[in-house]
C-alpha cells in the first residue's frame, strides 16, 4: 500500500531506500569514474536495457541517483536530472529540445542569463525565439505553426511575476507545444507546477533546494520520455553533478521545509513592513495585495517566498548608501540560503549597461532584492530600520 507523504517527511525519506550500503543512516558518496560489469551476460543486459545500474561516471553515480529520486517525489515528477548548474540544466534542455529552424518563447522577466543564451547562442544555430511580456495573451500571441516550447519563470525575478499556470498550460496544449517553468523562487513547497500540467520544471537547486550557500547545481523534472531526451544530451555534453554535491544536496534537502516554512513567514512580515515606510516607493511580492498577480498567487502558492524586491525612494547613490548601511545581510548575487543576501539589482546583474539600457530592461537604479536566510524576522526589520533612517 503507498503512503502519501508531507512533504516535511519527503524531505528527509523521498527517494530514498530504508537500508543503505554498511546500514549507514545516511547514504554514502561514491567516488567511481567507471563501474565494473561482472560478465559479459550482465553486459548485454544493461544494454538491452534489462538491467538498471551505472556504467561511466558521465551517464550517472549511485549518490546522484538519491537525490534525483527525492527530487523527482518531492516535485511530484516521473524522474529528474541533476546538472552541475541552473543555467547547465536550462541549455542542455533547449539544446535537446530545439533545432534549426524551430521557435521558441520566453518571458522577458525571466533570468537574463537564459534570455542571452538563447539570443546569443541558440541564435547561432538557427533556433528562433521572441521574449514578450510574462502575461498569457502575449505568450499565445507570439506561437507560431513552429513553435516547440514556451518558457517562463513563476514566480519571476526580480519582480515575482506569478502566472497562471492554468493558463499557461492552457495555452500549451492548445498549440501542441512543451510547457516549461523554472520554479527555483516557488520551490516544490509553495509550487508543484507538475501539478497544474507543466510539462518540464527547472531550479536552481543551489538556490532553496540546496538551502546553504555552498553548492552549485540544477535540475530538471519531467516525465520520462523527456527526460530521457534531455539525459542523452547531458551524457553528451558531460554535464553531470558529482557525488560530493549530490550528497550535500541531499543533506540540503533533508531541511528543506522547514527552512521554507520560516522563509515564507519571515518574507510577508518583511514586505508589510516595507510597505508601509515612507522611504521605500514601492514593494514587489506576490503576498502583497498590491502586487499585480497577487490574486493568482494567492490561489495557487502556499507561500509567497522568502525574495523580496522593493525600491528606495531615491536615486542610485542614495540605494547604494542604504545597501551599505545595513549590518546583517551581505552583498552577494544569489539567494534561497540559510544567510540574508542583498544587492541593488543594476550593479550586480546589469553593471554592464547605461541608465536608458537598464530601464528598458526595466530595471530601475533604486531597486533592491533581499534574500531572506532564516535568521530573526525582528532583527532582520531592526536592521533595515536603522538603514534606512540613515539614508
Amino acid at each position: 500500500m503507498s503512503i502519501e507523504k508531507d512533504i516535511y517527511t519527503q524531505s528527509v525519506h523521498g527517494g530514498e531506500v530504508k537500508f543503505k550500503y554498511a546500514n549507514s543512516i545516511t547514504n554514502p558518496v561514491v567516488h567511481a569514474s567507471t563501474y565494473v560489469f561482472k560478465d559479459t551476460e550482465e553486459l548485454c543486459d544493461y544494454m538491452e536495457g534489462k538491467l538498471v545500474r551505472e556504467e561511466y561516471g558521465r551517464y550517472g553515480n549511485p549518490t546522484l541517483d538519491v537525490a534525483q529520486n527525492k527530487l523527482a517525489e518531492l516535485d511530484n515528477g516521473e524522474q529528474a536530472l541533476l546538472f552541475p548548474s541552473g543555467m547547465n540544466a536550462v541549455c542542455t534542455t533547449l539544446f535537446a529540445l530545439m533545432k534549426q529552424g524551430s521557435h521558441m518563447i520566453i518571458t522577458s522577466d525571466s533570468y537574463r542569463r537564459t534570455r542571452q543564451f538563447i539570443k546569443e547562442i541558440l541564435s547561432k544555430f538557427g533556433v528562433e525565439f521572441s521574449i514578450v511580456e510574462p502575461s498569457h495573451d502575449a505568450i499565445e500571441r507570439a506561437i507560431q505553426s513552429n513553435t516547440i516550447l514556451i518558457i517562463s519563470e513563476s514566480p519571476t525575478n526580480p519582480y515575482l511575476r506569478v502566472l497562471d499556470l492554468y493558463k499557461f498550460v492552457d495555452i500549451a496544449k492548445k498549440h501542441n507545444v512543451i510547457s516549461i517553468i523554472d520554479s527555483t523562487l516557488s520551490t516544490p513547497y509553495n509550487q508543484k507546477p507538475i501539478d497544474f500540467g507543466v510539462d518540464i520544471v527547472i531550479h536552481s537547486a543551489t538556490k532553496y533546494l540546496g538551502g546553504h550557500n555552498d553548492l552549485l547545481a540544477g535540475c530538471v523534472i519531467s516525465n520520462k520520455e523527456l527526460i530521457a531526451n534531455i539525459k542523452l544530451y547531458r551524457g553528451i555534453i558531460g554535464g553531470i553533478l558529482d557525488a560530493n554535491t549530490a550528497y550535500m544536496l541531499i543533506r540540503g534537502l533533508k531541511t528543506f521545509a522547514l527552512r521554507l516554512k520560516q522563509q515564507n513567514q519571515s518574507g510577508i512580515a518583511m514586505a508589510r513592513y516595507l510597505e508601509k515606510h515612507p522611504k521605500i516607493s514601492k514593494v514587489h511580492y506576490p503576498g502583497l495585495e498590491s502586487h499585480v498577480d497577487y490574486y493568482t498567487a494567492r490561489e495557487q502558492l502556499k507561500g509567497y517566498g522568502g525574495l523580496i524586491s522593493f525600491e528606495i525612494d531615491g536615486d542610485l547613490s542614495k540605494t547604494s548608501n542604504f545597501i551599505d548601511s545595513v549590518k546583517i545581510p551581505s552583498i552577494a548575487p544569489s539567494l534561497g540560503g540559510v544567510e540574508s543576501l542583498i544587492e541593488q539589482v543594476c550593479l550586480v546583474s546589469y553593471y554592464d549597461l547605461t541608465t536608458e539600457e537598464r530601464l528598458k530592461v526595466g530595471i530601475k537604479e533604486n531597486l533592491v532584492r533581499y534574500a531572506i536566510g532564516i535568521e530573526s524576522i525582528d532583527d532582520l526589520i531592526e536592521d533595515i530600520d536603522q538603514a534606512l533612517k540613515s539614508i
